[in-house]
C-alpha cells in the first residue's frame, strides 16, 4: 500500500526565503515548488573554481560582482536559483539574498541538471532584460557553449578549443584554463 495523498501548495518568496535561512539542504524555488539541490562533483567544482579565477579579476576591472554557487538568482516572483556563476553590474537589490540583474549566467552542466540548464533555466534567464549572456560548460568533454542576446537576437556559439567571448564583460574564457586540472566526467 502507498502513502496518503499530500497536498502540495506553492509558497511565497518570502517563505522560501525564511526557509532558506533554516536550512541544512540548499533549495530552488520554481513556480512555488520547492526543489532540493544535490552535491556537485570534483570535476563540476574544479570546472567552477577555475572559472571564478578566469571571470573575478575580469568583472572586478569593470565595476561588477561575480557570484559562485551560493548567491541566489530572482527570476520570478516565485522562482529563484543558484546559479554557479553570475556577473551583476547593475546595483545590488533591496533584498541582500538574492539579485535581479545579471549580465552573465554560467551553468557547469552534470548529467542530472543538462535538462535542465537547457530548457528551463535557458529560457527564464534569456527573459532577464540585463542578460547578455548564458554559458553553459560541460563536464564530460571539452566544449563551452554560449547564448548572447544582441539585440532583438539570441545568438548561439559553441567552442572545443581557443576562446569564448564574453558579453558584457572585456575579455574571453580560455578553454584550456577552464579545463586545467581537470579529469572529465565519464558519460
Amino acid at each position: 500500500m502507498g502513502e496518503a495523498a499530500k497536498a502540495l501548495r506553492p509558497i511565497s518568496l518570502e517563505e522560501y526565503l525564511d526557509r532558506e535561512a533554516q536550512a541544512q539542504t540548499k533549495h530552488e524555488l520554481v513556480e512555488g515548488f520547492l526543489h532540493a539541490m544535490a552535491g556537485a562533483s570534483r570535476d563540476h567544482a574544479l570546472l567552477v573554481t577555475n572559472l571564478a579565477l578566469v571571470l573575478g579579476p575580469l568583472a572586478r576591472r569593470r565595476g561588477c560582482r561575480l557570484f559562485v554557487a551560493d548567491m541566489r538568482l530572482k527570476v520570478g516572483e516565485r522562482t529563484v536559483y543558484y546559479p554557479d556563476l553570475m556577473v551583476v553590474c547593475a546595483p545590488p537589490p533591496a533584498n541582500p539574498y538574492y539579485e535581479e540583474e545579471p549580465c552573465l549566467v554560467v551553468e557547469v552542466l552534470s548529467p542530472t541538471t543538462e535538462a535542465i540548464d537547457r530548457r528551463e533555466k535557458l529560457w527564464r534567464y534569456l527573459s532577464l532584460p540585463s542578460l547578455k549572456g548564458y554559458i553553459l560548460v560541460h563536464t564530460q568533454e571539452k566544449r563551452i557553449e554560449l547564448y548572447q542576446r544582441k539585440g532583438e537576437e539570441i545568438l548561439y556559439l559553441a567552442i572545443t578549443e581557443g576562446e569564448m567571448p564574453l558579453p558584457c564583460m572585456e575579455g574571453t574564457l580560455p578553454l584550456a584554463e577552464v579545463y586545467a586540472g581537470v579529469d572529465l566526467e565519464d558519460p
